[in-house]
């Protein structure tokens, strides 16, 4: 959705149209779930977390500022959110015992290319990956977001987004089994 469109509707909301937060619920949610998908590695808990994030949206929106991109805004709710998610469960499951993504099974914790169409490779070698680097090559290889996008949602600089992409795409590579 164009940002100027995003901005009428997040003025419409400020003046009570509440119509207006379902459009950018429907227009933002798929590729907000997503997103936690990827950084959670759960379906449950990005659903939570998506649903957490525009609870937080609803709650904030009023306070967004037009100058920023709504885009940018709402997914830097969702990778903060993820974040105190995964911190919470932390303390609950330690990594080691996480499971396996939903579409993978346990078979291929051995040699997962037996078993495993190619998105479910590349979605395992994801989860592979530390979350930091994988949260700056979801947002730009998947939501195609700019670097200077991606360093506003992460509040970090354009120069660690290109870093963290590269050292991404190198763990990718290595557990692909590509040079």
């Amino acid at each position: 959705m164009k940002t100027r469109d995003d901005h009428d509707l997040v003025r419409r909301f400020k003046e009570g149209d509440f119509s207006a937060f379902e459009r950018i619920m429907q227009t933002y949610q798929d590729r907000i779930f997503n997103l936690c998908l990827y950084m959670l590695r759960q379906r449950e808990d990005a659903q939570d977390a998506a649903q957490e994030t525009f609870v937080k949206v609803f709650r904030n929106l009023k306070r967004f500022e037009p100058e920023a991109s709504l885009y940018t805004w709402i997914y830097r709710i969702a990778v903060n959110t993820c974040r105190d998610q995964r911190r919470k469960r932390r303390t609950e499951l330690p990594e080691s015992d996480l499971p396996y993504p939903d579409t993978c099974s346990q078979a291929f914790a051995e040699d997962p290319y037996d078993s495993m169409e190619a998105s479910e490779l590349l979605r395992w070698a994801l989860h592979k990956v530390p979350e930091k680097l994988r949260a700056v090559i979801v947002l730009k290889e998947m939501e195609g977001l700019s670097y200077e996008e991606i360093a506003e949602v992460l509040d970090i600089s354009p120069g660690t987004v290109k870093s963290r992409i590269s050292r991404a795409r190198e763990k990718l590579c290595r557990l692909l089994g590509k040079k």
